[in-house]
């Protein structure tokens, strides 16, 4: 679709969101797509909780399905029966969707509230617009959590990327994604590749089987996951003393469940995470569901999410209004991803040569997995 069409689409769809919310023609449900855990908690929270208490009667699903979002859109289009109405992705993910068209373009001023002081939407969010279907909501990190009461240790505290793959200093099962993202990375870098060549490496085949060599390395020592919340429950049960996730899961692991287990911050690969709306929703739906990505993703809903979870919020505007968590009352700068003190030798993960090679990479990943 070009994207002109797209967006005299979306301002007609716009238009129509208005006259159905005038008319209370609106969808009485929403099914939302997340990751489920302490993030799901956090939407919970600052977005839908809050936007059912201005809607009586609303029912809100949520669906913990993120992690397979563009295999099962790809297969509910082929069935022409659309059953999500919002689902959040990665920001590659969202591109992916987009190219294909199973995600819908908009026109992100349009249809997202201006900043409090009337800055609009694509000004706010700034450059965290990757994709013309993707809407931001947070930066956050892919990074390690390790317990600290590892006896055969030593003594000896992990804080280099590499110490993942050190098993003589730090015996123990590890868990990873069972994806190839990060872990194809973290490989390269720990076998002797440049952190800005990575991506370059990475696109040859004598690159991807330096990866998978280094990884061959822990594979009997690992524990691989599907879900965010595994590696805090494999770190809380003990299963695992090393464990790669996402660093909000690890803030509610630490601060608020009191396990003994640290962050990593080395080498942590920032994403970006947001909403994208599936292409042909039937009006009423897709009425409900502009209406309530205008309220989610405005200034003070991000900033909201913030005081929940530590993922950075992505507009501009809603920095300055976090404060404190808003159960324990502790500070919650210090533990973004994005706090000077943490991003000191970040990995940027590059979202456009993933939604390039991902379908690829992931079958090759699988394939050595399955070994």
């Amino acid at each position: 679709m070009k994207l002109k069409t797209a967006l005299m689409l979306t301002s007609g769809a716009v238009m129509a969101a208005s006259t159905a919310h005038a008319d209370g023609h609106m969808a009485n449900s929403m099914t939302l797509v997340s990751w489920g855990g302490a993030y799901q908690a956090s939407q919970v929270n600052a977005y839908s909780a809050p936007y059912q208490a201005m809607h009586e009667g609303l029912e809100v699903v949520w669906d913990e399905s993120s992690a397979e979002a563009v295999a099962r859109l790809r297969a509910m289009n082929e069935a022409g029966n659309i059953t999500w109405d919002l689902v959040d992705v990665v920001a590659a993910d969202a591109m992916r969707l987009c190219d294909e068209g199973l995600a819908m373009e908009i026109d992100h001023d349009e249809v997202l509230a201006p900043a409090p002081d009337g800055t609009p939407a694509s000004e706010d969010f700034g450059d965290l617009i990757v994709s013309d279907c993707f809407i931001p909501q947070i930066v956050y990190s892919t990074t390690f959590g390790y317990r600290t009461d590892v006896e055969a240790w030593g003594g000896n505290t992990p804080d280099d990327i590499c110490d993942v793959f050190d098993l003589e200093t730090f015996p123990g099962q590890r868990s990873l994604e069972r994806r190839p993202i990060g872990n194809m990375e973290w490989a390269l870098m720990c076998s002797g590749v440049a952190m800005e060549d990575v991506y370059d490496v990475l696109e040859t085949e004598e690159g991807i089987a330096q990866a998978f060599a280094m990884l061959d390395t822990i594979a009997d020592s690992t524990v691989w996951w599907s879900a965010g919340a595994d590696t805090p429950q494999l770190l809380a049960d003990g299963e695992v003393v090393f464990g790669s996730t996402y660093n909000g899961r690890l803030f509610s692991l630490i601060e608020e469940q009191n396990q003994p287990v640290a962050m990593m911050w080395d080498a942590q690969v920032f994403d970006l995470d947001g909403w994208i709306i599936p292409e042909g929703l039937p009006e009423d739906r897709l009425a409900r569901v502009l209406d309530f990505v205008r309220f989610a993703t405005d200034t003070q809903r991000l900033a909201d999410q913030a005081l929940w979870i530590s993922y950075g919020p992505a507009r501009y505007s809603s920095a300055p209004l976090v404060g404190q968590h808003a159960e324990l009352g502790i500070d919650m700068a210090p533990h973004m991803p994005t706090d000077p003190a943490n991003a000191e030798r970040t990995f940027l993960f590059n979202y456009e040569w993933w939604a390039d090679y991902r379908d690829d990479m992931d079958a090759r990943f699988q394939a050595w997995l399955s070994q």
